[in-house]
């Protein structure tokens, strides 16, 4: 499963957002979530998933603006669940509390841990990393077409909504590096998934008896 744990940035010297975003999340991701997403101390914020597309999903939202650094624990997860996310534990949930604390170091405040089998979490964080990194490039004129991309629209429609030509979403699309983005989504979902396959080849942690 994946965990990924959010600690909120300067909460010292901001407004706490942990609540409005979970909300968000709640909206977005409700029907993908194990639990619901869930405050887990202060200005932290934990959600928890079996599916590895969500979390790379997760950790795309909660990293662009920003306002989080984000760790994602990939591991088993102790059943019988509890009734909320910050009442689970498991190791996943101690791999997040591990990647957390490097991501507030980390230059794109983002890093993958895991406890059983490490390797394939590192190869995780170093390529989420990478894609990270192009969109922190990205101008706000690269993010409202990627919206619409992502929305549904073709390249051609986006750029007519947004008023520009063809040729101009064209050269909106390369400086925002939207294929490149696209072509890795695929690809970063199946190394998620057999980093976590790698951590429980049997069965999620059971409770002890």
């Amino acid at each position: 499963m994946f965990v990924v744990t959010a600690d909120q940035v300067d909460s010292r010297r901001r407004a706490d957002i942990v609540a409005p975003t979970l909300d968000a999340l709640e909206e977005r991701f409700a029907d993908r979530l194990v639990l619901p997403p869930d405050r887990n101390a202060g200005d932290e914020l934990q959600a928890l998933t079996a599916d590895a597309a969500t979390a790379l999903d997760l950790v795309l939202t909660l990293t662009r603006e920003g306002a989080w650094s984000v760790g994602l624990g990939i591991g088993r997860v102790r059943r019988p669940l509890p009734g909320n996310t910050r009442e689970a534990t498991g190791d996943a949930f101690v791999a997040a509390r591990t990647a957390v604390t490097r991501a507030k170091r980390a230059p794109v405040r983002f890093a993958a841990s895991a406890e059983v089998a490490p390797e394939p979490a590192a190869d995780v964080e170093a390529l989420v990393t990478l894609l990270l990194t192009l969109r922190e490039g990205r101008t706000a004129a690269g993010w409202e077409l990627y919206d619409l991309v992502v929305a549904g629209h073709t390249q051609a429609d986006a750029g007519a909504r947004l008023g520009i030509t063809p040729q101009s979403a064209s050269d909106r699309a390369r400086a925002a590096g939207l294929r490149v983005e696209l072509a890795a989504l695929p690809a970063l979902t199946r190394l998620l998934a057999r980093a976590d396959a790698a951590q429980a080849p049997e069965q999620d942690a059971e409770e002890d008896a």
